[in-house]
């Protein structure tokens, strides 16, 4: 009898094997057929007797076998739609990051040390005001007034330039000066003005700084030159009775499509104490001082961090659970369709047996 069922079981497994090679399955089912193969080894067999199948035995074990075959199927669908879930989020974030950090790059700035700077030039607007002094002094030291209010010895290199304002349109006057150089001497310029009277509301001076006094003295327009930086750059005052000590220090920025330089300054202003007869004090004096703050140019430069090799890596990544996860899903559409099929034949092949 146990002879019988294994040589009857043996043809039953060649006849399975004829069909699939019939339905043309020539590529190898994958590690699904580890499991059917699995789940066909429990299929009883040895030690079993037909008459035990025929009193309820086998059609027990088939309906947990199917049972156990559904919930694996749709625990794979299910792992199938999460990592196609998940690759097309991170596509998604990845893509979505890569653009913002290209649209906002950060800001990154150094600090380059220098010995010396190219001279600046310091643009003055007195006015109706009278320059009574312009000296170089060095390491934070400017020796006390002697005769305020009167002419002093200078040694300064200065350049007058007259011009049309770029946005009122009248006659602009600027006294040019060659700023100090030697930063690490501490070099200053100290300049003294006088104003008789004045027509103005307010008693100031104003005054510009651009980047190189070498590049007016070159230039073949300087009035053209004059009125470009005063359309580029910022004006500043000083006022009368105050001394107002000014601080440079200089950024370069480089942006998308030009560079640009900028000062920015820092101002201490002291008062004057006024010694002078009461009939010297209606000339109203004017005090300025310019150095660098230190030694130090700040160069702020635009950084995009968005990293191209790292956004390709990720996708590629996110491309690959697609194809496999489309994979899968095909290769688990088969298993089932191949399931399907046997569970056929196999029910025909019991009805037959019946019969």
């Amino acid at each position: 009898m146990l002879g019988k069922e294994r040589s009857k079981s043996y043809n039953e497994f060649i006849d399975e094997e004829e069909d699939d090679k019939d339905e043309g399955n020539a590529q190898s089912p994958g590690f699904f057929d580890g499991v059917i193969e699995d789940l066909e080894r429990e299929e009883p067999g040895d030690g079993t007797s037909q008459e035990d199948d025929n009193k309820g035995s086998g059609p027990s074990r088939r309906f947990s076998k199917t049972c156990l075959r559904n919930i694996f199927t749709v625990v794979l669908i299910l792992i199938y739609l999460m990592l196609t879930g998940v690759a097309i989020f991170l596509a998604y974030q990845n893509i979505s990051d890569f653009l913002e950090k290209l649209n906002n790059p950060v800001m990154s700035v150094t600090y380059k040390e220098v010995d010396f700077f190219s001279a600046p030039g310091i643009a003055l607007y007195p006015g109706k005001a009278q320059l009574l002094g312009c000296k170089h002094h060095f390491h934070h030291y400017i020796p006390p007034l002697v005769d305020p209010g009167k002419s002093q010895p200078g040694d300064c290199v200065m350049e007058d330039v007259t011009y049309f304002g770029p946005f009122s349109k009248q006659k602009m006057r600027a006294l040019v000066v060659r700023g100090p150089t030697e930063v690490r001497r501490k070099e200053a310029i100290f300049m003294q003005f006088s104003l008789n009277e004045t027509e103005e509301d307010f008693s100031a001076i104003n005054y510009m700084l651009f980047s190189n006094f070498g590049d007016l003295m070159h230039s073949a327009n300087k009035s053209i030159f004059m009125r470009d930086c005063e359309k580029n750059y910022s004006l500043w005052t000083f006022s009368g009775g105050f001394r107002t000590w000014v601080k440079m220090s200089l950024v370069k920025t480089s942006g998308k499509n030009n560079d640009a330089v900028e000062f920015r300054q820092e101002s201490a202003v002291v008062k004057f104490n006024d010694k002078r007869p009461d009939s010297e004090k209606s000339n109203q004096l004017f005090f300025a001082v310019f150095q660098w703050r230190d030694p130090y140019t700040q160069e702020i430069r635009q950084i995009v961090t968005a990293n191209g090799w790292n956004s390709i890596a990720i996708l590629c990544g996110c491309f690959m659970a697609l194809f496999k996860a489309a994979n899968l899903a095909e290769l688990t559409i088969q298993w089932i369709i191949r399931m399907r099929k046997r569970h056929l034949r196999n029910k025909n092949r019991e009805l037959k047996q019946i019969n």
